[in-house]
């Protein structure tokens, strides 16, 4: 849990617990994992125990909820960013009970749902065909590979937002058959000692793609390799442009590489409550909520 989290593109996180299993290629080096691990929670993988919280720890969106409302401000609560909220084990649908009502009493809070396991959502959650208007719900594509996987099931439910988080985005993705019914894209790089580069193609398809459907981009991390001047490093890796050009990626880390693309930051969200209407309110909002 944090108010003022440091991820880039949420106010606060919360943790209805910690701990999931790994399903796919993105998990291989999960940083919440390692985060867990460091802190002495061992609650990774399918016979591992979940770790929960006591009620001082639930009421925390509360008061956020009570501060957003008296400041007239929506916040947004990326949920969970330790766990998968719909992974599927049968001692975790309390804390789902439990979560469900969370959300409906605080409705100054968007929550974002992101989930890689999008095809048992509809089991989990009690709202059917009419979904509250402050839920966002997202799945992971990593590669090529998920986009069928994942998408069709995430396009079935009727949230208010629908949003794609392509990290660790290790894979050229196309989704332009899919933008339409998408509000809001996040795309980066993995971050840790072990990450595998990304290709700086991938992200800069991925912003072009959005900007033809009129999607929200935001490029959170270049993660742990930047493309560099191979000169002025030691160590580097060598990738090709589709034009067969070399480009060299160094690993900085994650501080150091920082999150400029192509000489801006994108920090598009999607339109909230307030603010949705036609084709063209959509792309006035996406633009004055860009950061350059």
């Amino acid at each position: 849990m944090a108010k003022n989290s440091k991820i880039e593109w949420t106010h606060h996180t919360f943790n209805p617990w910690w701990g999931c299993t790994k399903i796919s290629p993105g998990c291989d080096f999960c940083y919440a994992e390692t985060w867990a691990l460091r802190v002495g929670s061992a609650v990774w993988g399918a016979h591992a125990e979940r770790r929960f919280f006591s009620d001082t720890h639930w009421k925390e969106p509360l008061r956020w909820n009570r501060d957003a409302a008296n400041d007239h401000q929506r916040r947004r609560v990326f949920c969970a960013s330790m766990a998968d909220v719909f992974e599927n084990r049968p001692e975790l649908d309390p804390w789902r009970d439990k979560l469900w009502d969370l959300i409906a009493r605080t409705p100054w809070l968007d929550w974002l749902l992101l989930t890689k396991r999008p095809s048992l959502v509809a089991r989990y959650v009690p709202w059917e065909q009419s979904w509250p208007a402050n839920v966002w719900l997202g799945t992971t594509i990593e590669s090529q590979e998920w986009v069928e996987q994942r998408l069709p099931h995430l396009l079935k439910l009727p949230a208010a937002v629908r949003f794609l988080s392509c990290e660790p985005l290790i894979g050229p993705l196309d989704l332009r058959p899919y933008l339409k019914q998408i509000d809001w894209l996040i795309a980066g790089g993995e971050s840790g000692s072990r990450a595998r580069p990304m290709h700086p193609e991938w992200p800069r398809s991925l912003r072009d793609q959005c900007l033809q459907a009129g999607v929200a981009f935001h490029f959170k991390q270049w993660g742990h390799w930047h493309p560099v001047n191979p000169s002025q490093f030691r160590r580097t890796v060598q990738l090709k442009d589709s034009s067969g050009n070399m480009i060299w990626m160094a690993p900085m880390g994650k501080a150091a590489a920082g999150r400029d693309l192509d000489g801006r930051h994108w920090d598009e969200f999607p339109l909230t409550i307030e603010n949705r209407g036609t084709t063209d309110d959509r792309a006035t909002y996406i633009s004055r909520f860009s950061s350059y």
